[in-house]
């Protein structure tokens, strides 16, 4: 089944001069920092599978293998040979405390480098385009470990191509 994925990410500021000479219409300057692009088989880089999920924890900890995410209809979506190309994470807005999404202990996936660690706060979202620099998913590179407290619920969207 074709992917096509929009991944679109703006930050707009307009700071206020304080200069009273200038007329309410002129005394703003605005700065914007966006993306928006449409990924697909096509596309450098590409998407061409996609899995949603919704990862409980079990006595504070969980393990999203990369190889066995949850697809339409609950079919099984394996990344095997694709790489992560957008990511976002969201902690539900009821979590006790942060949950650590980092380097799976066995078979880990180096999704932000060696060892990487990356807290997701109740109500936090978190949406990582990697451009094609994330590593190759295989059977050995594979797993992304949680670790919270109790049975927490972190909620995820992956694009991989």
């Amino acid at each position: 089944m074709p992917v096509s994925v929009r991944h679109r990410s703006e930050i707009t500021t307009t700071e206020t001069l304080g200069d009273e000479n200038l007329s309410s219409a002129d005394n703003g300057v605005t700065f914007a920092l966006t993306t928006d692009k449409v990924l697909n088989a096509g596309s450098t880089p590409p998407a061409t599978k996609r899995a949603s999920f919704k990862t409980t924890l079990t006595a504070g900890v969980a393990t999203i293998d990369l190889r066995a995410l949850s697809g339409l209809n609950g079919g099984v979506v394996d990344g095997n040979g694709l790489k992560v190309q957008v990511l976002k994470f969201r902690g539900k807005s009821d979590n006790a405390n942060p949950i650590t999404v980092k380097e799976g202990a066995a078979n880990g996936y180096e999704l932000l480098g060696n060892l990487f660690t990356l807290d997701v706060k109740a109500g936090q979202e978190v949406t990582l385009f990697l451009n094609g620099a994330a590593p190759v998913i295989s059977s050995t590179t594979k797993n992304i470990d949680l670790v919270g407290t109790g049975s927490q619920v972190l909620e995820g969207e992956i694009v991989m191509g």
